[in-house]
């Protein structure tokens, strides 16, 4: 019994210094590791009882013992014992492996979402309050977090092997995956899809904070503008406002407190509002017309980079009111590079600066 303690540990640390096996430095990563355990175990005892037999069999049945082959009768039991056993356990397997699955890509409501963008050879995070990096990521520990991931060229999969997540990254279309880091250090981040010449270099770190350090880092790191007041000033150079302003008059939808909700569109069908309705609104606006809205809405397909979208889409998510959305019809308060000139007499939103 001496010796079990001992053997564990050692088991541990090879474990943990092996390359193939990171550390376990997320909620996920234990319930990940339990899961492969099982398997490997069940596929090394298949293994040795399927060697053990034919071994046997071999030298039980062989030709010096039996010149004359033996009829052996099939034995309904037996067979029906090597077909549950096996089926069991493999339906064991895959309704633990869907627990997992659906637990580890459903974020929780509390999860803090950061948006990261993967092109050739780079991934870039972008943080709700303005912080931007390129190949890092830092992050607070013992908080749940939530990637919101998009390609702005190829496939690429962003991987965390020590949280043990990994989820695609896809042109077009926004893809989730989230975690709880539970251990302070810094980790390695890949991208596991062939996505070019640089593949191999499409490397970087994730790093874990304590909410002290996290709050440091935050405040050392800010652009000074967040994603949503940087989404505010796009949603007026692009003359959003001059429709979607809540007046009676306007030619387009109020945008205040859409977010989450639902509209009815023009063929009858009811759609949720999410990050990725909001994206294709602006870039496929045809498709999603608003009941009792005219098509009059052009395209920002290729006008607009997915870091603009991204903000575009994080303002109209904490839009509240369009008391903001009112004010810069006739202001100049959101041009941060000619601060001291007013646009010309008339020229209402087309008046305002792109940033």
């Amino acid at each position: 019994m001496g010796l079990s303690p001992v053997l564990w540990q050692f088991l541990v640390k090879w474990m943990t210094n092996f390359a193939i096996i990171p550390p376990e430095a997320s909620t996920q990563a234990p319930e990940v590791d339990a899961l492969l355990v099982f398997m490997t175990l069940v596929s090394l005892v298949g293994l040795v009882l399927v060697g053990l037999l034919i071994t046997g069999f071999s030298i039980l049945y062989r030709r010096g013992k039996n010149p004359v082959a033996t009829q052996i009768e099939g034995s309904t039991l037996l067979e029906a014992t090597w077909t549950i056993i096996p089926l069991g356990l493999f339906l064991v397997m895959f309704v633990w492996g869907s627990i997992l699955y659906f637990r580890i890509y459903t974020p929780p409501p509390n999860a803090m979402n950061i948006y990261v963008v993967g092109k050739q050879w780079m991934w870039k995070a972008e943080h709700p309050g303005g912080q931007h990096e390129i190949n890092s990521l830092h992050v607070p520990i013992n908080q749940p977090i939530q990637i919101t991931l998009i390609s702005q060229d190829v496939f690429h999969s962003f991987s965390i092997p020590a949280f043990r997540v990994k989820r695609e990254a896809i042109p077009g279309r926004y893809t989730t995956v989230w975690f709880n880091a539970t251990q302070v250090g810094t980790y390695h981040l890949f991208c596991t899809q062939y996505c070019g010449t640089q593949h191999s270099g499409m490397i970087g770190d994730v790093t874990v904070l304590t909410a002290k350090d996290y709050k440091k880092w935050l405040a050392e790191s800010t652009s000074g503008v967040s994603l949503a007041q940087n989404g505010e000033r796009l949603f007026a150079s692009l003359s959003c406002n001059a429709c979607h302003n809540g007046q009676p008059d306007s030619r387009g939808p109020s945008l205040a407190e859409v977010y989450g909700s639902k509209l009815m569109l023009t063929s009858g069908q009811p759609v949720l509002v999410d990050d990725a309705y909001l994206r294709q609104a602006i870039l496929n606006p045809s498709s999603h017309i608003t009941q009792g809205y005219a098509p009059i809405m052009p395209t920002y397909q290729g006008q607009i980079s997915e870091e603009g979208l991204i903000s575009l889409v994080e303002y109209i998510k904490n839009l509240s009111s369009n008391y903001r959305v009112q004010q810069t019809l006739n202001t100049t308060a959101l041009l941060p590079e000619q601060p001291d000139k007013a646009p010309a007499k008339g020229a209402g939103a087309q008046g305002v600066a792109k940033p």
